[in-house]
């Protein structure tokens, strides 16, 4: 009987010691993302795994936004390595000089271009940020300076003020632009101190909670402008996680706790309305730009609850949906977008102790 549960407990710790660590996850994903959705000729990437079926030879910018800001995070967890310059270079080819402001283009300029949507840019500025602080490359600042910019021109006080969706389309306004554009503006004040950019923050802010929040603390995806502000009520984990994020960095600012127990009330919401049977929803992307908010609570107050939650959850993608190609997903054509999301996820839990 003792040596049954010697042998056991053997097998169980060897097995157990086998498990690829979060940050093994997430160099595989890249490794796959780079054999199975990019294209070495063009050194540009694929929207997804079935070339044959995709709509364009390369992908829409949103699932680069996933990409970079994916392996930002990788370079922080592996230091000495660089994971980003491919993708930089692939979303350079995106960019697009045309009035008002330059900004980026939701497909590669050179082929067909396509619409500018504010909150892809965000995306790109937030990510650059994050670089920017990590490397202090000028470049990094000097480009997401530039996307504040352009997202600013998608501001009026039409429905009494925030950031519309889309270039050009004023039907909408939405939490997926509006939650982006705090952390870009509170980016900018972290960046150079100059008030202007703070007071444009508690703006977006202020107007977000007014406009968009649900009674549950939770975010409506949008208002229709031209529908007497219709409200959108549809719950996304990633417009939980930008206001979540929001809080927590103007409480680090401003020490008004009146923002640390917003974020406490969003990150225990979205934890009772998005995590069931102990899984988060399948869009992998949102899940991780839930996680930013969750590790940003998580360096002020130290509960682990979200992590915990968020690490069970990652563990069961890799163990259940995860292909032959070790890539992630519960449809048979891997996106690019759900690959950047997971591989966020795994580089954040790597770094956070």
């Amino acid at each position: 009987m003792i040596l049954r549960s010697l042998f056991l407990l053997v097998t169980f710790t060897s097995a157990h010691a086998q498990l690829p660590s979060n940050a093994e996850r997430a160099e595989t994903l890249l490794r796959a993302v780079n054999t199975h959705l990019y294209n070495p000729e063009t050194r540009l990437y694929l929207e997804t795994s079935n070339r044959k079926k995709n709509e364009n030879p390369h992908t829409y910018l949103w699932g680069m936004c996933g990409l970079v800001q994916a392996t930002n995070e990788l370079e922080s967890v592996q230091k000495g390595r660089s994971y980003m310059q491919p993708v930089i270079n692939a979303i350079n080819e995106y960019y697009d000089t045309k009035p008002p402001a330059p900004g980026y283009d939701s497909y590669v300029v050179r082929e067909k271009g396509g619409d500018r949507f504010y909150d892809d840019n965000q995306w790109i500025a937030i990510a650059y940020f994050d670089a920017y602080t990590r490397t202090k490359q000028a470049v990094f600042l000097t480009r997401a300076k530039e996307i504040y910019a352009f997202m600013m021109t998608g501001f009026d006080e039409v429905s009494g003020g925030g950031l519309y969706w889309k270039e050009g389309d004023k039907t909408t306004k939405n939490t997926c632009s509006n939650g982006p554009g705090i952390l870009v503006a509170i980016q900018m004040y972290e960046a150079t101190r100059k008030k202007a950019y703070l007071d444009t923050a508690l703006l977006l802010y202020r107007w977000t909670n007014r406009m968009l929040q649900a009674p549950s603390g939770l975010y409506w995806d949008a208002i229709k402008p031209m529908q007497g502000n219709k409200v959108d009520s549809a719950l996304y984990t990633y417009n939980t996680g930008t206001m979540l994020e929001s809080n927590v960095k103007l409480y680090t600012i401003t020490h008004d706790k009146h923002y640390l127990e917003e974020a406490q009330r969003l990150a225990a919401a979205s934890l009772t309305h998005f995590f069931r049977n102990g899984r988060f929803p399948a869009s992998y992307w949102f899940n991780a730009v839930l996680l930013r908010g969750y590790e940003a609570l998580y360096k002020i107050d130290g509960n682990r609850k979200y992590i915990n939650a968020m690490q069970q959850d990652a563990d069961l993608v890799w163990e259940k949906e995860r292909d032959a190609n070790n890539l992630v997903g519960r449809r048979a054509d891997k996106d690019l977008l759900g690959q950047a999301g997971m591989m966020e996820i795994y580089a954040r839990l790597a770094r956070i102790k």
